[in-house]
């Protein structure tokens, strides 16, 4: 099977620099474009997904229809949604500038709450409207949602998904256009790739990651990007905690 995995375009909360989590912001016009250039860079390789798994946020859905519609404009692809590929939940943290938050816990701190593996951010109030048992579109999800994660947690959260998605459709084409830290937590289960070493893993908006799978040999293709692109837009992933980026 070939398995690409997209991470939703620039989000308005990703270009106001803000954690953003559960919380259901909408795509920026930044992250429309991203997700039409996705679209044509699978149709300029040849990639046709038989299924998409997105998310339950609209940042994911969106990104997954404007790609499908850039594929091939009016084909009913065949569309699943797992609130399990959801964005890790930053807890109190969501909403928070990431600089001036940097600002007042320190970059370390904030550095921890975001790239450290088994680290959680402080627990959302159980009244908050960012609580997801609150929030109507979840009724139907049966066990505890989270008021804040770890990667590990997300981890364990996204494992049984990942597991169902290569167990049903191994002889498919496969887009999975989900977030940030879902994906880094699906490639880190993927590669066994380490606790430590996965804190340096970054995951840019918009470009397509490709994945050839034949049973257990799991073959890395790569980015469908330009290496200086990919450079760029990791680092601006990389810098969006740290204080001395601020400019001005």
């Amino acid at each position: 099977m070939n398995l690409i995995f997209v991470r939703h375009g620039q989000s308005l909360w990703n270009l106001e620099n803000k954690f953003t989590g559960w919380v259901d912001v909408g795509l920026s016009d930044r992250g429309k474009k991203e997700a039409s250039s996705a679209g044509l860079k699978l149709k300029d390789e040849g990639f046709i997904p038989d299924v998409c798994y997105t998310s339950y946020l609209n940042r994911s859905k969106d990104t997954a229809n404007i790609i499908l519609d850039n594929l091939e404009k009016g084909k009913n692809f065949k569309i699943l949604n797992y609130w399990e590929l959801n964005e890790r939940h930053y807890g109190a943290l969501q909403g928070l500038d990431k600089i001036e938050t940097a600002k007042k816990y320190g970059e370390d701190q904030v550095q921890l709450w975001r790239r450290s593996f088994d680290v959680k951010p402080p627990s959302i109030d159980e009244s908050s409207d960012h609580n997801p048992k609150n929030d109507p579109i979840y009724k139907d999800v049966d066990g505890n949602l989270p008021v804040g994660e770890s990667l590990k947690d997300v981890v364990q959260r996204v494992e049984g998904t990942l597991k169902n998605i290569l167990l049903e459709t191994n002889d498919f084409n496969v887009l999975v256009v989900a977030h940030g830290n879902s994906i880094r937590a699906m490639i880190k289960i993927l590669e066994n790739i380490s606790d430590k070493e996965i804190a340096e893993v970054n995951i840019p908006t918009g470009l397509p990651l490709a994945f050839n799978i034949d049973g257990e040999k799991i073959e890395r293709i790569g980015y469908l990007a330009d290496e200086n692109e990919l450079k760029k837009l990791e680092k601006e992933v990389e810098m969006q905690s740290k204080v001395s980026s601020e400019e001005g």
